[in-house]
């Protein structure tokens, strides 16, 4: 991580966005407690966003997919974020981003937060939406050709980016982690949040066959608020083909279904997907699952030192 060149304070009453296209590379930005409410992006490297504590202090806003611009064109997912990381070296500690938009079964999908970088790291955060909550980029190349032209070239960019998640809450109800990212989340709580068309899926990896890092959970609580039924979430469902997941020594809520792992609809990507777990496994997981031995796990959790 870059050292911070100087540090910048500012209220809920000043706009962050504006003071995010200003200040210089390695600047530490101290977030005083309150909500602000506006749609952020991240374009200068090394930048340090501090907040008080999640409790208190808050980025939120209310895109959708389903929502139209002013050519009438829907958002799609990509476009939906409250805050995107859009260069390299960039932290988040002590704060919440959350997308409030609700009702995924109408609106579409709500990202809260997009990183579309490499070595961001985030700590003592909470990432609250509902469908699509933290996207890991970047896109899968397929997207990345279908959206030249509508999405933005920082949007679209390509290459290897490693993100890590440190003690933080992710709460949503469908594939709301979910990109190519090489990601680690540990000591996190991934939780579950009601949706009304029941069920849900925590993460939807898309990895290239020739990644072999993922998305990788350490110490993970899986958990759930209390509207959730019982064994109607999957850990994950493959986004692409060769996404990649793994669960090293996490602890599994009731809402997490026995199989562990879907297919995704109708496709035959059981053939391809690489899920696999570490430590107690549950009884009745699918049999394409497998066992890291200790090498790999050591393997993963090298990666990200």
């Amino acid at each position: 991580m870059q050292t911070a060149s100087d540090s910048v304070r500012i209220t809920p009453q000043e706009r962050l966005s504006e003071t995010l296209r200003t200040v210089s590379p390695g600047t530490c930005i101290l977030l005083e407690p309150g909500i602000y409410r506006e749609k952020i992006e991240i374009t200068v490297p090394g930048i340090r966003l501090i907040g008080h504590s999640p409790q208190d202090t808050k980025i939120v806003f209310g895109d959708y997919a389903e929502k139209r611009d002013e050519t009438g064109t829907a958002y799609n997912t990509f476009r939906t974020y409250t805050a995107a990381v859009l260069a390299p070296h960039v932290s988040f500690c002590g704060l919440t981003v959350e997308n409030d938009a609700l009702e995924p079964e109408i609106n579409g999908q709500e990202v809260a937060l997009s990183v579309i970088a490499d070595d961001f790291i985030a700590e003592n955060c909470v990432f609250r939406s509902t469908q699509d909550t933290v996207f890991c980029g970047p896109l899968p190349e397929d997207l990345i050709r279908r959206y030249d032209g509508f999405l933005k070239p920082a949007l679209r960019r390509g290459g290897s980016m490693r993100q890590v998640f440190r003690d933080c809450l992710i709460a949503g109800n469908v594939d709301f982690i979910f990109g190519c990212g090489d990601a680690l989340f540990s000591g996190c709580e991934i939780r579950s949040v009601a949706d009304v068309r029941g069920g849900g899926y925590a993460a939807a990896p898309a990895h290239a066959a020739e990644q072999q890092i993922g998305f990788v959970f350490a110490d993970c609580r899986f958990t759930c608020d209390g509207a959730v039924a019982d064994e109607s979430v999957f850990l994950a469902r493959p986004w692409r083909d060769y996404g990649k997941c793994s669960f090293i020594a996490c602890t599994y809520g009731r809402h997490i279904t026995p199989e562990g792992f879907n297919k995704w609809n109708d496709t035959a990507r059981d053939r391809t997907a690489r899920f696999s777990e570490f430590g107690e496994i549950p009884p009745g997981r699918v049999p394409w699952s497998r066992r890291l031995t200790p090498a790999e796990k050591d393997a993963l959790l090298r990666f990200f030192d």
